[in-house]
């Protein structure tokens, strides 16, 4: 299963979601969660957009509230593109079974800019749950056109860009279940945990970048 955007192949991983909280709906004028995100190389946390990607954000926030992330890697590592993760056991390498999948909000105005945080799916365009991407670099063919749904942007870095780009220049290759682009050291989340909002910057990150590859091909796993 792939999408193809215009200039590159680029399809992430089949996720599950739910659309359902105990705790309901956000009201517009609350505040975004943050969430920290520790891993064996540091730590970085996400503002999660619930004021734009209400059903992606609740589907995430409840996963964050399950423990679900814990123990689990960043699977893949593409150089100039993306890091995806949250859906595979680190010990065994094994998908976590996940919820039912969530609605695509791809188009609520959020853009796969540098430092956001999305909903990885595979082809059909309501089929993420869990796994999770950041890019690295702008990434414009991720985002919906009026022909073919993008992938949801639910997130943004605020702290921590510096450990995502570290993560993004481990070496990777074929390990375990992965054909290729897994880190050959495991980068592992430890814990994910929801923190105060605000309770960090949420300046948007302003770095200067290698521009993204064009050839880059990124097959669901």
């Amino acid at each position: 299963m792939s999408i193809q955007p215009r200039t590159r192949i680029a399809a992430l991983a089949t996720l599950l979601l739910t659309v359902m909280l105990p705790h309901g709906e956000a009201r517009a004028d609350e505040p975004n969660p943050q969430v920290k995100v520790t891993t064996n190389l540091g730590e970085f946390v996400i503002e999660v957009r619930q004021d734009r990607s209400p059903l992606t954000a609740a589907n995430f926030l409840r996963y964050v509230r399950e423990g679900f992330y814990s123990g689990t890697v960043i699977h893949r590592v593409v150089a100039n593109f993306v890091i995806q993760g949250g859906g595979h056991d680190a010990t065994s390498y094994a998908l976590k079974a996940a919820h039912e999948n969530v609605v695509n909000e791809s188009g609520n105005g959020l853009q796969n800019k540098r430092g956001a945080v999305g909903m990885a799916r595979g082809d059909a365009p309501h089929s993420g749950n869990a796994q999770f991407y950041v890019n690295l670099v702008d990434n414009a063919d991720l985002d919906p056109v009026s022909t073919r749904w993008g992938y949801t942007v639910f997130g943004r870095i605020v702290q921590g860009m510096e450990v995502i780009d570290h993560i993004g220049e481990t070496p990777t290759g074929s390990i375990g279940p992965f054909k290729s682009d897994a880190p050959l050291k495991p980068v592992i989340i430890q814990k994910m945990e929801i923190v105060a909002a605000g309770a960090t910057s949420s300046a948007p990150v302003v770095t200067p970048v290698q521009p993204p590859r064009q050839d880059t091909i990124l097959s669901p796993k």
